[in-house]
């Protein structure tokens, strides 16, 4: 199965999950690292636009490509989550959950997408991914404006 996620080209090979380790995300605390990806391009595209300012979108962007074992999955469902978990900001209990399973070395986490309730991310747990997701492409992405209305 594959699974995308959209960034700066420099840091679209690091499988470190260094940014959601210094910043934190929806499905993880600050210093535990993981990797956000979609199920979908076009997932990938509006989980990208409903986080960054219109003006902040830099030039050099690439839409990484992974390849993950779907028998390493562990799903989470929305009957699963707190009645909160939608929220912004980020509610405490969608951290606390995901931040879990990460320190429980799963390595892949399938959530239900705040921007699409039907769709699905992907959150890729970098230390403890050993055979379960690896890179197969980097392609080079041109982000059209007109999605945030610029």
């Amino acid at each position: 199965m594959l699974v995308y996620r959209i960034g700066k080209t420099q840091y679209a090979d690091d499988l470190s999950g260094t940014g959601s380790k210094l910043f934190g995300g929806r499905w993880n605390h600050i210093n535990i690292p993981c990797i956000y990806t979609s199920e979908s391009r076009a997932l990938a595209i509006l989980e990208y636009s409903v986080n960054v300012e219109v003006v902040l979108i830099p030039k050099n962007l690439s839409m990484a490509v992974f390849e993950i074992e779907e028998k390493d999955i562990y799903e989470i469902g929305t009957q699963d989550l707190h009645p909160d978990w939608k929220d912004i900001p980020t509610p405490l209990s969608s951290k606390e959950l995901g931040s879990k399973l990460l320190l429980q070395n799963i390595s892949i986490i399938k959530v239900p997408s705040v921007v699409v309730e039907q769709e699905y991310n992907y959150i890729l747990h970098p230390s403890a991914h050993h055979q379960s997701f690896r890179l197969v492409d980097i392609q080079s992405f041109a982000y059209d404006v007109r999605i945030k209305g610029g």
